[in-house]
């Protein structure tokens, strides 16, 4: 989409913050799409006063202390000693007495006074918990991920935290890997939109401001698209791969005003992330001009030494791209790694590093400059200190309007799967019952999914009480609420999560059977437990757990003509297609967050429409991984009629169970009039597309207007489709709206694999709908003038 000049891009943020504050609205006043809108950057020169102080600052420091700058030691690791000495860096620690603490040591006992830069991994909430990341990206909405990180970012800077580990903008085919659930699924658009929405809620205008915090995209680069999905593993890519799918959200991010960056575990062209020159100086500091600093994942620094590990002989290993802990710190400083994260090796051999000639003062310098420089612009030299009275007030954190907030996310975010024979909306007719069973009907553990910061079990809402929640609230309508849970599911975690107790029974099923057939409506709490997705957590099989499956059809069949609808949590696409078939409803729910059975209840009975998308493809089978909506084309693509075309045997489908952008609605759309302001433009020429979106229903409903591009003729094979645009609208019944999508080069050019950026004369085929299977076809011509 087009870049806008700066002074509307600063407009366009404030406009982004407000919305999200409210995270609903669906249609924004001015004549930009939310996706345009979120992208505008702004990203703001260097100060020069901040550089003078800088530069005075540095020309002051010792080597050692230099060195101490440039490490991030974790909350077990951190000692008073560390504050006094100067460390640069800690993550974790969140008790704010305890960061009040060293945080007055290194400002008032370190020679130069420099404060620590206290970070955290808040991804989805710190204390107010929004659904995850892959749940947000289904909401097609910008102000979604903005919410979260506002209110994220406030409650974390409240304990004194001013960084935080986030956004996740791994793009990612792999169902299996577990962390797919920390980001925003397999399009690289729709992750550049969200990652730019989630910076700029995190750190508003500026984040020296008491409640903003600096963010950190990770995990820089290629991360989610390991080998056979499993964590930390290798990653190969082509370099057109590299930068048309993988870099655009990090780069969004960028723009968008991150000042912190955290480089990966995994190997990229058999080089580890946080030792690639490529990647962290060529691109990410001198192409797109980042003057921030990169740090390192947990230990990546030291994995880049062969094992057994030497100089220390203790510690992580593997890599094998450096001999020792000297090595290892000398190609991970002057590949562009600035702070390390809790390995030692730049601040332990540094000197002798220095000595040797391994390292650069100048690159040393470079790195400090990059540190001191974000923590200038975070406030920390004229605001160190926690406030104690705050972080100790339970208005604070997760407060009404938080929540509010947060049930707003939630509903937004879910995905309407299925939905025959009217099963949805619930009825709330007088006397109505309704049978919640299943094992995550009753759990609040689970419904703040992973990496949960600071949230409390005690702080979420179950989809049993949500709906009893639901019925309080109307007490004229005498409803009542029931909860069996046909089975259990452990929370063990690998290794012995392989032998764990995940709806392994049908003791309970009689059970679960007698509660449907007493009640007038079924609604089957099912998934995955919040410990089976995140970092170091994929799975080989990806159907429901244990005998999950059985349990819906024990139900379906028991009771057969009531309304049964099969919620499911969980945190990567599962294969759905024997839910598919036994289910009347299927309601994609994800990780909803602390408001989740309130905003389950909001969307089973009508309160809510479930319109949000899927931002990633539910493949039928295992066997079809990867399959994603923007794969390259073939010479002889899948035809499920013949042999000879790319295919399997054993499966006479070409798609997936459900594709990228899909999602159902409580009423019927229809998007039409799909038409462009011109049909030839220059290479630098823009075409407006227009499409017209009708509420063809009953009642109102939301639904997302996308737009999606193809290149068919090009030096390099370009994808079949490539989402450029799209926007969520909220349309009352009858009622229509038009919506405009700006298209230039950035939209129909592409990288090649020597890294340069092409714009090539040729046709340009655009496709308008409500989901990647688009039908609807307009074209223009691009010529070389």
């Amino acid at each position: 989409m087009r870049r806008i000049p700066s002074k509307v891009a600063v407009a366009t943020m404030a406009t982004l913050a407000t919305t999200a504050s409210l995270v609903g609205g669906g249609v924004f006043a001015s004549t930009q799409t939310s996706d345009e809108e979120a992208l505008a950057p702004t990203r703001q020169p260097a100060s020069r006063t901040i550089e003078a102080k800088v530069t005075s600052l540095v020309a002051r420091m010792t080597t050692k202390e230099k060195l101490q700058q440039v490490q991030l030691l974790s909350d077990g690791q951190i000692t008073d000693a560390d504050a006094e000495a100067g460390v640069g860096s800690v993550f974790s620690l969140t008790d704010p007495a305890l960061i009040d603490h060293y945080q007055h040591l290194a400002v008032e006992k370190s020679r130069l006074h420099i404060p620590i830069l206290f970070a955290y991994d808040t991804i989805h909430g710190y204390r107010t918990i929004f659904p995850v990341p892959l749940g947000g990206a289904s909401s097609f909405d910008p102000t979604v991920p903005a919410a979260a990180a506002s209110i994220g970012a406030r409650e974390s800077a409240t304990v004194g935290l001013k960084q935080i580990y986030s956004p996740m903008l791994d793009v990612s085919h792999e169902p299996r890997w577990g962390r797919i659930v920390e980001g925003n699924g397999e399009d690289p658009y729709l992750g550049a939109v969200m990652g730019a929405a989630y910076v700029k809620g995190a750190q508003g205008a500026s984040y020296r401001a008491r409640d903003k915090v600096v963010t950190s995209p990770k995990h820089y680069v290629g991360y989610g698209q390991p080998e056979g999905g499993r964590d930390y593993n290798t990653t190969d890519m082509s370099e057109q791969r590299l930068r048309n799918l993988y870099l655009p959200p990090f780069k969004a991010a960028i723009d968008a005003g991150a000042d912190t960056v955290m480089c990966s575990f995994n190997a990229i062209n058999g080089v580890p992330g946080c030792a690639d020159r490529y990647t962290e100086t060529t691109i990410l500091k001198k192409q797109w001009g980042f003057d921030g600093f990169v740090e390192s994942d947990y230990t990546a620094v030291a994995e880049t030494r062969a094992c057994p590990p030497l100089k220390p002989d203790t510690g992580p290993c593997g890599h094998g791209t450096a001999a020792d802990g000297p090595d290892a710190g000398a190609n991970a400083l002057m590949a562009g790694t600035d702070s390390e994260m809790v390995s030692t090796n730049i601040r332990d051999y540094g000197a002798q590093l220095l000595s040797r000639h391994r390292i650069t003062m100048s690159r040393l310098d470079d790195a400090v400059r990059r540190i001191l420089r974000v923590k200038f612009r975070a406030g920390l030299f004229s605001h160190p200190y926690v406030d104690q009275a705050a972080a100790a007030s339970p208005s604070s954190f997760l407060t009404a309007s938080d929540r509010k907030a947060a049930r707003s996310a939630a509903g937004r975010s879910m995905v309407l799967l299925k939905n025959s024979g009217g099963a949805l909306p619930l009825s709330s007719a007088s006397g109505r019952r309704t049978a919640v069973i299943g094992p995550l009907g009753d759990s609040q553990h689970d419904m703040l999914g992973p990496w949960w910061g600071r949230g409390e079990d005690t702080d979420a809402v179950s989809v049993y009480q949500g709906l009893q929640n639901y019925a309080s609230a109307h007490p004229d309508k005498n409803l009542t609420t029931t909860y069996t849970p046909g089975c259990t599911m452990s929370h063990a975690e690998p290794p012995d999560a392989a032998t764990a107790d995940d709806c392994s029974t049908t003791d309970g099923f009689a059970d679960a059977v007698s509660a449907a057939r007493s009640a007038d409506q079924v609604v089957l709490a099912l998934g995955e437990t919040r410990e089976m997705s995140a970092e170091a957590e994929a799975r080989t099989d990806i159907a429901l757990p244990g005998k999950q499956q059985e349990l819906i059809e024990a139900v379906v069949h028991a009771v057969p003509g009531k309304p049964v609808v099969v919620v499911l949590f969980n945190g990567r696409p599962l294969t759905l297609s024997k839910v598919a078939a036994t289910s009347p409803a299927v309601l994609e729910a994800w990780f909803p967050g602390v408001e989740a059975g309130n905003a389950v209840a909001d969307v089973l009975f009508g309160e809510v429409d479930p319109g949000g998308k899927l931002p990633v493809s539910f493949p039928r089978v295992l066997g079809q991984v990867p399959i994603y909506y923007n794969h390259e084309p073939t010479g002889r693509p899948c035809d499920a009629t013949q042999k000879y075309t790319s295919r399997y045997r054993d499966l006479n489908e070409c798609g997936p169970l459900y594709e990228f952008g899909y999602g159902l609605s409580y009423t019927t759309f229809k998007v039409s009039g799909f038409h462009l302001d011109r049909t030839r433009i220059g290479r630098h020429g823009r075409v407006r597309a227009t499409m017209t979106v009708t509420n063809t229903g009953d009642r109102a409903g939301d639904d997302v207007a996308q737009l999606y591009l193809h290149d068919p003729v090009a030096t390099i094979s370009q994808p079949v489709r490539r989402l450029r645009g799209f926007q969520r609208l909220t349309l009352a019944p009858g009622r229509s709206k038009t919506v405009s999508f700006q298209v230039d080069r950035s939209d129909f050019g592409f990288y090649d694999n020597q890294g340069h950026f092409r714009v090539e004369p040729g046709r340009i085929e655009l496709y308008a709908g409500d989901s990647s299977s688009a039908s609807l076809e307009r074209t223009f011509i691009v010529s070389r003038g």
